[in-house]
């Protein structure tokens, strides 16, 4: 039996590469308002947690001007480039094995719901997964809570049993809050080359280079 009964996956440099549609979006939403101009770097960085978050932190932008580059930020990206995302290679293969092995699949992600769902269903991602949890357009839904109400749609009482898988140190904090263990991915966001983390610097059980390196840890013991 696996050590593991359930597993969530976060979506963003998780399963998708979604850089492109939410890099241009980011880069209209400046333009637009015309905010400060920031190095590439640094835009990587609004891949994962709430936008608000991130033009407030890296913008500047606060207030009743916050609200409105949000929203403007929330149409271009929902109504022109949500679907220019690419599934990473092997994660299809991944589910699959997990499919066949009767792991329930949840996924946790800091993306707003409808996003989520509308983006997961046009990549064909509801095929191997059993729920989809997103989080709120009121922003108050931290990861730790997304984790937890995913667990609870999968019905696994103990969340010590429940894997979840990341790119950044959003996922790694919230699965630590959560009661969950933690394996991390290098090939999205925040771990690895592109955004500089150190898994090290965060509890996990597995760091894993592609998706399917993750499947020892569904080995049956």
């Amino acid at each position: 039996m696996s050590k593991y009964e359930a597993v969530l996956f976060d979506l963003d440099g998780t399963l998708l590469d979604t850089s492109e549609g939410i890099l241009k979006s980011v880069k209209e939403t400046i333009e637009h308002f015309d905010l400060v101009r920031l190095p590439d770097e640094e835009l990587l960085k609004f891949i994962g947690p709430p936008i608000e978050w991130s033009f407030e932190g890296k913008c500047g932008v606060t207030g009743d001007l916050l609200k409105e580059v949000t929203m403007y930020f929330r149409d271009r990206y929902s109504n022109h480039n949500l679907l220019q995302a690419v599934p990473y290679e092997g994660i299809y293969d991944l589910l699959g094995f997990l499919n066949d092995r009767n792991i329930p699949i949840g996924i946790a992600t800091y993306k707003k719901q409808d996003y989520a769902e509308k983006l997961l269903i046009a990549k064909g991602f509801d095929n191997y997964t059993d729920h989809i949890n997103g989080s709120d357009y009121g922003g108050k839904l931290l990861k730790k809570d997304i984790i937890k109400l995913c667990i609870d749609s999968l019905g696994v009482s103990d969340v010590s049993k429940v894997l979840m898988v990341g790119d950044s140190n959003h996922d790694a904090n919230g699965a630590k809050l959560a009661g969950a263990p933690f394996a991390g991915v290098s090939y999205g966001f925040g771990f690895g080359p592109f955004g500089g983390e150190d898994i090290n610097d965060f509890e996990h059980v597995f760091y894993a280079d592609k998706p399917m390196d993750l499947t020892v840890l569904f080995e049956e013991e």
